[in-house]
């Protein structure tokens, strides 16, 4: 449930998510020059589609995500790439809110940026395939990790009662995890040896 609905969210949490977002997109836009804007076009349009099938796990749901694969190849660009993909998914086929975009945009976007910030020099420097396909592997892993504990978050700040339920929340992002940290690693390691510069977000 990396999507939340409008009507759950108190107003201060959808104020401080729309502040937060406004922030991010703004930044992202400026660093989102004529290199990156089709990257950024072909990894949103993949999450669009990839995260339209939802896995049921436990009482919610997951879907792919690929945000520490977009913080790795956009950087900041992640945040417009992700409010887009939100944006046309709300107003296609009702998934998540309209008043709850900048929050949910914040918690998929910022998760992948952090994190992606932290490892991507590392992951570029990397002296081996294997230390490579590790951090992209962790790099991937804690993005879902963070957006899990920031839809968390959101919720158990919006209401005492939803504190339970955003508990047990967090564990279903688990095997979401583990199969992104794969395929992040996968893909990064073959971009690595065939397009090194997809790896590098700035210019």
């Amino acid at each position: 449930m990396a999507h939340i609905p409008d009507g759950i969210l108190s107003a201060p949490v959808l104020i401080a998510g729309g502040a937060i977002a406004a922030g991010g997109v703004g930044l992202g836009l400026r660093r989102l020059d004529d290199r990156l804007i089709p990257r950024a076009g072909i990894l949103a349009a993949t999450v669009f589609v990839a995260s339209l099938f939802s896995v049921p796990v436990g009482p919610s749901s997951v879907h792919v995500l690929l945000t520490g694969l977009m913080g790795i190849m956009l950087g900041s660009a992640t945040f417009p790439a992700v409010l887009v993909m939100l944006v046309l998914q709300a107003l296609l086929f009702g998934f998540g809110g309209l008043t709850t975009l900048g929050v949910n945009t914040v918690n998929i976007a910022l998760p992948g940026v952090v994190f992606a910030m932290l490892l991507g020099p590392a992951i570029r420097n990397a002296s081996s395939v294997a230390v490579r396909a590790g951090l992209a592997g962790l790099v991937g892993a804690l993005s879902v990790a963070g957006t899990g504990g920031l839809v968390s978050l959101s919720l158990a700040l919006s209401a005492s009662e939803y504190t339970p339920v955003a508990r047990v929340l967090i564990v279903t992002y688990l095997p979401l995890m583990i199969a992104e940290a794969f395929v992040t690693a996968a893909i990064i390691t073959f971009l690595a040896r065939v397009q090194p510069d997809a790896l590098r977000p700035a210019a």
